[in-house]
């Protein structure tokens, strides 16, 4: 059984920083997509960024491009989220999510992941 686990969520300040990790347990496929979103109260679900196993590329919404960013464990299925100049409308809970599918462009779309943690909130203060 596939399980993911978010962790790093919290309170924090207009312009601080925080990081999340993502672990996935139960998952042996060497092709996977792993990405993080993120889904604020009276707002739609949107991808944040977003990490495949083939090429080994990085995708970032253009709301975090240039503030966010996600680094991994080699030979493990983790994804890191450094969240750096934090806005007020960053506040939301935070997702992590995979699928055994290799996704490129795309992965920000959310409907094409199996997998999904349960979350961590995420509030930035003014």
């Amino acid at each position: 059984e596939v399980q993911l686990a978010e962790s790093g969520g919290g309170l924090v300040q207009l312009g601080g920083s925080l990081k999340l990790s993502c672990t996935a347990s139960g998952f042996t496929s060497k092709d996977y997509t792993l990405g993080w979103f993120r889904h604020a109260p009276g707002k739609k679900r949107e991808g944040a960024s977003c990490f495949n196993s083939e090429d080994r590329k990085t995708f970032y919404a253009d709301a975090v491009k240039g503030r966010f960013s996600v680094s991994r464990d080699n030979g493990k299925y983790t994804l890191d989220l450094q969240m750096n100049n934090l806005r007020v409308e960053d506040t939301a809970t935070y997702y992590c999510a995979a699928t055994h599918r290799v996704i490129g462009l795309g992965c920000l779309f959310s409907g094409l992941y199996d997998y999904w943690g349960r979350g961590t909130p995420v509030t930035v203060s003014s």
